[in-house]
């Protein structure tokens, strides 16, 4: 009995090449970019703000709009005219970019920010994913919901009698739009990972985001601004972001007299967010205020 083959280990041992589905021990499953990870993370995201659209996107755009009729008639009366258009025309590429811009931030700004109040932040640290394709996923979501938001807009200022919103430059439309709602992604990134209550994301946004927007040339050309003033708009980058998407629009901008200023600016903006992905990546790799 000693010398006959244990029958159960010979059938176990003929079998398993076929009914082995995991990998051995130590085997990496996940060789370079865990695509199904960040697309769930991803899409997690976005079924997470498309449920209550009304809010996330309608909402906004609706509200934006109201900027433009109010400025529309308080500003935009006896045909006046900036860079050569009407008013409203002048106004409204702004107001587009600004939504999206404040949007993005809203978007990333929540996630972390819940998971930590709530207790849930675990479940976006435990899943096999690297800081990189988290960062990515929360930032893609964030740029989506901007985009729907700049959409929203359009078809809604397309409404508005005086707007025209034809295209000049497609690229600059394109570039500046995904640079800006890049650029607010990740701040509010970093800012739902420094905030440790609702108080503390609400005074970036109304102390930092809100200003910044509004005073960034979205409702005037700083030429009419005195010298110093000037300089101080051109130290802020939604400057650049607002007069380089409005520059898609009407083929001109406050940024400089040429089109070689913008296509500067241009790279600027995509230099500084790569700049800001790395600290993003950084904190995120860190475990500051996540993990301790």
């Amino acid at each position: 009995m000693a010398d006959q083959p244990n029958s159960s280990a010979t059938l176990a041992s003929s079998a398993a090449p076929h009914l082995r589905r995991f990998p051995a021990k130590g085997e990496p499953v996940i060789h370079q970019v865990n695509w199904v990870g960040l697309k769930t993370l991803y899409m997690k995201e976005v079924r997470r703000f498309f449920k209550v659209q009304t809010q996330t996107i309608w909402a906004p755009a609706i509200t934006t709009l109201l900027f433009l009729v109010i400025f529309t008639v308080a500003l935009g009366r006896g045909g006046r005219e900036v860079l050569g258009v009407n008013f409203a025309t002048f106004v409204a590429p702004g107001l587009i970019v600004m939504g999206m811009m404040q949007n993005a931030f809203a978007n990333a700004s929540f996630s972390f920010l819940s998971g930590k109040i709530q207790g849930t932040i675990i479940d976006f640290l435990m899943p096999p994913l690297t800081e990189g394709e988290l960062m990515l996923a929360m930032i893609a979501a964030a740029v989506t919901r901007a985009i729907l938001v700049g959409l929203a807009l359009v078809a809604a200022m397309l409404l508005w009698p005086g707007v025209s919103l034809a295209v000049a430059h497609p690229w600059a439309v394109a570039w500046f739009g995904l640079m800006g709602s890049i650029f607010l992604s990740l701040l509010g990134l970093l800012s739902s990972i420094w905030a440790e209550k609702f108080d503390h994301n609400a005074a970036i946004t109304n102390f930092v985001i809100a200003p910044l927007s509004l005073l960034s040339g979205t409702f005037y050309v700083i030429d009419n601004l005195a010298p110093a003033f000037q300089t101080i708009s051109r130290l802020n980058p939604f400057f650049y972001v607002i007069s380089g998407f409005r520059f898609g629009f009407l083929g001109q901008s406050d940024i400089g007299d040429t089109n070689m200023a913008v296509l500067h600016s241009a790279i600027g903006l995509g230099l500084l967010n790569v700049a800001l992905a790395g600290v993003t990546y950084a904190v995120l790799r860190s475990g500051w205020k996540l993990k301790s």
